[in-house]
């Protein structure tokens, strides 16, 4: 008997939903998707917890692109909130806005500054660098050793485990430093949160004939089942190819969730915690989901070295590393191999959608449509 579908997608997130939908909506192949989680969407799987209140399972996810595409894509799965994050970061007993901005410098220092003063005096205090390629190297460049001290290297620490001395320039490179009072923590052109929760636009997504789930499953007991005649793997690809080159390492986190008989915790959505404590931010979700409730629910984070795999660890042996398997990857016939474990990259949501739509349009490039899925159409086995 020929395969039972024409795709096996492994892993329910972003970078397996958006090709699932796309291959069965588009191109009318059939597709069985399956999770090892109970849920779909991934690390951005919303719910509502005891209290009722919306909370993000895996810690906050706040969708912003600067990508009409991506945007317009999603859209026909949600409607939106329009909302823009901000952070503060707790400095010296202070909260502080993050990025930091012309504000934050003010305050912490009890100054009044204009833009172009708070230009030179960052100057002033900025440790020039030959060659900038460790994380610290970007920030002391940029703002001086104190400000480095005061908002990154805790926290760095506390998140990657080591010393952003030895991380690549990439991690302190995200977060820019502004000399007006802009205290949005992104600056893209479309910032919006799913108005029903992440997973809803996840359910919508998936709602499709030719789609079939299996959560709660894990792809090694499935593999050699010959369900499908091509993969699309976006689990760890080191997992894939049995560590044949070793693990791959990975940073994970512990999520404290807290209910509160309050309304409102904090000010903002998310505040950070660089100088102090052992967790590095506590985020409340009603910021985030615009949700009127009578009692808040909050979550501690705290990075650590075992468990679930949410970030690739940016250092030049692992970068190593990781092309030896994907040289694997992309002599691997029939397998696409998409998204951030898959890739072991650092991906926002946004650039896991647009990976997956540009995957896709590889598929249609590679595969040849059939019109009605390739295994109903396939002739039985002679």
């Amino acid at each position: 008997m020929p395969p039972a579908f024409d795709w096996l997608i492994v892993g329910a997130g972003f970078a397996g939903s958006v090709l699932a939908e796309r291959l069965a909506a588009e191109r009318g192949d059939s597709v069985l998707l399956i999770d090892r989680r109970p849920h779909v969407g991934g690390n951005a799987y919303d719910r509502l917890d005891a209290a009722g209140v919306l909370i993000h399972q895996y810690g906050p996810h706040i969708f912003h692109t600067n990508s009409e595409q991506i945007f317009d894509y999603l859209s026909r799965f949600t409607r939106w909130r329009p909302y823009e994050h901000r952070v503060l970061a707790k400095v010296d007993g202070m909260l502080v806005p993050i990025p930091i901005n012309l504000d934050t410098v003010n305050k912490l220092y009890g100054l009044n500054l204009t833009s172009e003063q708070l230009e030179g005096w960052l100057a002033a205090r900025a440790e020039p660098v030959d060659e900038i390629r460790t994380s610290e190297d970007v920030v002391v460049s940029k703002v001086g050793r104190e400000l480095y001290e005061k908002f990154f290297c805790g926290y760095t620490r506390k998140q990657w485990g080591v010393d952003p001395s030895q991380l690549d320039k990439s991690v302190t490179a995200r977060v820019p430093t502004r000399t007006n009072q802009d205290d949005r923590y992104f600056g893209d052109a479309f910032q919006a949160m799913p108005a029903e929760g992440f997973t809803r636009m996840f359910e919508r997504m998936l709602d499709h004939p030719n789609i079939t789930k299996r959560l709660g499953v894990d792809y090694a007991d499935l593999k050699d089942e010959g369900l499908a005649r091509r993969i699309i793997f976006t689990g760890l690809v080191d997992e894939y190819f049995g560590y044949r080159f070793g693990k791959l390492p990975y940073r994970s986190l512990r999520f404290d969730h807290r209910t509160l008989d309050q309304e409102q915790f904090q000010p903002v959505a998310v505040v950070n915690y660089p100088m102090s404590e052992d967790y590095t931010r506590i985020t409340e979700y009603k910021h985030l989901t615009g949700q009127k409730h009578p009692k808040t629910s909050i979550t501690y984070e705290y990075p650590q070295a075992e468990g679930d795999p949410y970030y690739p660890v940016p250092r030049p042996e692992n970068a190593e590393l990781y092309k030896r398997y994907e040289a694997l990857a992309m002599s691997t016939p029939d397998v696409w191999f998409v998204g951030r474990l898959a890739t072991y990259r650092y991906y926002n949501m946004d650039q896991v959608v647009g990976q997956a739509l540009a995957t896709f349009r590889r598929i249609e490039q590679a595969v040849p449509r059939t019109g009605a899925g390739e295994a109903a159409l396939a002739p039985a086995a002679s």
